[in-house]
């Protein structure tokens, strides 16, 4: 990062790049949770499950390139090791059920991660609000993707 962008900073860029790497954590876990889902739901709707579960998976892979970018914009090191993520994680992955025809179990299991989602990122908007503008409007661009993944998983729950 330059000199300007490194200097308006004031926050604990060490600890920023730990809470980053975390939601960097959170995104890839939510991506694999809903590329996964996308492949095994079953029953009649599934064509239109899946599709919502592809439209959301691509939008968690974006927010983890989003945030690798950051972490390296802060001169951190986006968490290398996949084996770590659920370890790091802030939200837990929640497996797809045995049977691909509860659909309502995937559903329900994807509106409680973005549910995690929207607080942890509510939670670094408030950390970084006044300290690191940038950061802030990244965190804020992703929260209001999160509640949107939220109420579309809502949605499908309420037929």
């Amino acid at each position: 990062m330059g000199k300007k962008g490194t200097n308006i900073v004031e926050v604990d860029v060490s600890a920023l790049v730990e809470d980053l790497n975390r939601a960097f954590c959170d995104e890839w876990l939510a991506f694999y949770q809903y590329w996964l889902s996308a492949r095994l739901v079953g029953g009649p709707q599934s064509p239109s499950l899946a599709a919502a579960f592809r439209k959301a998976a691509a939008s968690e892979l974006e927010h983890a390139g989003e945030l690798a970018d950051r972490i390296t914009q802060l001169g951190g090191t986006p968490l290398m090791n996949p084996g770590q993520w659920q370890e790091k994680a802030n939200c837990s992955y929640s497996e797809p059920p045995d049977d691909p025809r509860e659909w309502k179990e995937m559903v329900k299991n994807a509106s409680d991660g973005e549910v995690c989602a929207i607080e942890v990122y509510q939670g670094l908007a408030k950390k970084v609000r006044d300290g690191d503008p940038v950061t802030f409007n990244l965190i804020v661009h992703i929260l209001a993707e999160e509640v949107g993944h939220e109420e579309l998983f809502e949605n499908l729950l309420r037929g």
